[in-house]
């Protein structure tokens, strides 16, 4: 048994089974999105607590956000690509507002622990988990640990606790005109096949050359991109049935999961404790803007609770599509958030350290000479 788990493929078809166990014990609990949670929750305690040698292909993780990216794509219609046109102004708002949120969480965990201000930020930052890291990477005097770590806690509360919110019924307001709507949209959809697989190939090239040119999120965005794209020159694109769905849910959560390592990090129940209190308080922020939203405009809670979710836009999309919320306006949210943290933050981020770090350095050199008077 050790040999076999020695060898790597021994280990990538025990991660597979455990994932499916999970998968399908949360199905029998009847857990929200069990196929992104039960193999997230398992993957986290078989790793960290029982220490298992665990391993999965990123390229599975890249061809479950190709899926999710092409059912993205197909809520993106000429009448949703309107309203996200109209939205905007919140839109920017919104993020802005989460932004500063995010800053003042940062600042009280750096003053509540020997966490350096500049780290703390990073971790807050809400989604691109992959571009701040490695932003972290390419900053000096960052810890790049607590970066991680703190992201991927992050990062599991908000994709464990909305499936949750979002089915209690002060969140629960995906209306049946929603429901029918989707409905009504898979009706008309064109035959699987043989239109699945022009779809496929395009999105497939889509997310190859996105990620070529270090598109963010290329494998997600880039099948989103193809499928607008697709739809706007007239062809319509099957929907896909649930089982596979449910697979790309699967390699997503398994993905995560393996993500977290306790072993990264000092002081472990401390900067734990930390990780999991700004991330809660993320929730608090992200549910107080949601209800600002839901008075600016027509949207039920559901919908502008996951829009403004600080966690990733593949996992907020699978969550709306399995509870009938607004696909397009929770992607366009998310999306616009995705883009702002790829192109604006990095830049904002580096002038402000670098401000930071010349108030420090002009404040020693005025120390310095009074202790030696």
């Amino acid at each position: 048994m050790y040999q076999y788990l020695s060898n790597k493929y021994g280990r990538f078809i025990i991660t597979l089974i455990v994932a499916i166990i999970g998968g399908m014990f949360f199905k029998l609990l009847h857990i929200p999105v069990p196929w992104l949670l039960g193999p997230m929750i398992i993957m986290v305690l078989g790793k960290n607590v029982l220490k298992w040698h665990l391993t999965w292909h990123d390229s599975l993780r890249d061809t479950g956000m190709v899926i999710v990216g092409y059912t993205i794509g197909l809520s993106m219609t000429t009448a949703a690509l309107r309203e996200m046109a109209n939205q905007l102004p919140s839109m920017l708002l919104l993020t802005l507002l989460l932004m500063l949120w995010c800053a003042g969480i940062a600042y009280v965990v750096s003053r509540l622990s020997n966490t350096d201000f500049q780290s703390a930020l990073l971790g807050s930052i809400p989604g691109g988990l992959t571009q701040v890291v490695v932003l972290a990477e390419e900053t000096k005097g960052i810890n790049l640990a607590v970066v991680t770590v703190t992201q991927v806690i992050r990062l599991m509360i908000i994709v464990i606790s909305m499936p949750l919110l979002v089915s209690i019924p002060i969140f629960n307001q995906s209306t049946a005109e929603n429901m029918s709507t989707s409905a009504a949209s898979v009706a008309e959809s064109a035959p699987l096949f043989p239109n699945i697989v022009f779809f496929a190939v395009v999105c497939i090239a889509f997310a190859v050359i996105g990620n070529k040119i270090n598109f963010p999120t290329a494998y997600l965005l880039g099948p989103l991109i193809a499928t607008v794209l697709l739809q706007l020159a007239g062809l319509n694109g099957p929907h896909l049935p649930a089982p596979l769905i449910n697979v790309a849910q699967l390699m997503i959560g398994t993905h995560i999961g393996l993500m977290l390592e306790t072993d990264q990090i000092d002081h472990k129940a401390r900067s734990i404790s930390l990780a999991i209190g700004s991330g809660l308080m993320l929730m608090l922020g992200s549910i107080l803007l949601a209800m600002l939203l839901t008075g600016m405009h027509h949207v039920t809670k559901a919908t502008a609770l996951l829009s403004l979710a600080p966690g990733g836009m593949d996992q907020m999309s699978i969550i709306a599509h399995a509870i009938g919320a607004d696909l397009s306006i929770v992607s366009g949210y998310q999306l616009f958030r995705t883009f702002s943290i790829f192109f604006a933050v990095p830049p904002l981020l580096k002038w402000l350290f670098k401000v930071m770090g010349h108030n420090k350095e002009h404040k020693k050199r005025h120390v310095t000479p009074s202790v030696k008077r």
